[in-house]
């Protein structure tokens, strides 16, 4: 006898079901799993665990923040790069930050929780802090002494052209001192928050200001990378740090720099990418040869 067509078809959708769940939710799965397996690639598989004397202290591929409880960096410590994958180096949240270089106006709320800093804020404030921690200039290009963008709003009587009438410092708030006190004559004021700059009509206007054309503090320090995982620094990063971890652990300069040198992996195959400086192996091996006192 022969079945209805709309049995036929519902049959048929049956048995590509049972098929490809076989191959795909069976057979595949375990099949990757047991190339995992193979000698040379468990460790990656496993997610490339790092221990000490028993005790799990990270992966070898995911970097980690060397912070104490309330956030601050353990001087003792080299830093790592920062991450915006979910609060730092999260893996089931990893993802760059998603903002650009056009982001420059911060969102100043009345109330600072609901505040968000721009890309060109939060790369002034790591500098500022970093400048700080490792005693180096922190000054950037179009940042503020304070640690925020340089930006201005600027108003013009017929618009975008004409006489300036009123000129605003978008990232700045009472109670601190404009970074400029008058531009084109015109007294600098203050951002209240809540007040959106760029909708009121006014120009943004970044300002270079009189930072260093190459700041001391490099770029990876105070950028997040793509995957918000990266667990390495690059050697000029390492290098600003040097003379602060050495100070922590009372140790010669020197010796810091030649572990900074035996961490360091060069070019793949000599001619890809950035030298780079593995952070954790780096700290781990510092408190085998200089622990904390």
């Amino acid at each position: 006898m022969r079945l209805p067509s709309w049995l036929t078809q519902h049959l048929a959708a049956l048995r590509a079901l049972l098929v490809f769940t076989v191959l795909l939710g069976l057979a595949y799965p375990l099949a990757l799993v047991a190339v995992g397996r193979l000698p040379g690639l468990a460790d990656r598989a496993d997610g490339s665990l790092v221990g000490v004397d028993g005790r799990l202290v990270g992966s070898s591929l995911i970097g980690q923040s060397f912070t104490d409880a309330d956030g601050r960096p353990v001087p003792r410590y080299f830093q790592s790069r920062p991450s915006a994958a979910g609060d730092g180096y999260d893996p089931t949240a990893t993802g760059a930050s998603n903002l650009g270089p056009e982001s420059v106006v911060d969102t100043i709320a009345t109330d600072p929780a609901e505040s968000t800093p721009s890309l060109l804020t939060q790369v002034c404030a790591r500098s500022k802090a970093i400048g700080e921690l490792d005693g180096v200039d922190g000054r950037r290009p179009y940042c503020t002494a304070d640690g925020v963008g340089a930006v201005l709003a600027v108003f013009h009587r017929d618009g975008l052209t004409g006489p300036v009438t009123r000129v605003v410092s978008v990232n700045q708030v009472a109670p601190a001192t404009p970074f400029v006190a008058t531009w084109h004559g015109v007294p600098v004021e203050l951002a209240k928050p809540g007040e959106d700059q760029v909708a009121a009509g006014g120009v943004i206007t970044p300002v270079r200001g009189d930072a260093p054309a190459t700041p001391a503090v490099p770029a990876d320090a105070v950028t997040a990378g793509g995957s918000g995982l990266d667990p390495h620094i690059s050697p000029a990063y390492a290098e600003i740090q040097v003379t602060r971890v050495a100070r922590e652990r009372g140790a010669d300069p020197a010796v810091i720099r030649r572990l900074v040198s035996e961490h360091t992996t060069g070019r793949a195959l000599g001619f890809m990418g950035e030298p780079t400086v593995d952070v954790l192996a780096l700290n781990l091996a510092l408190d085998r040869q200089f622990p904390a006192r």
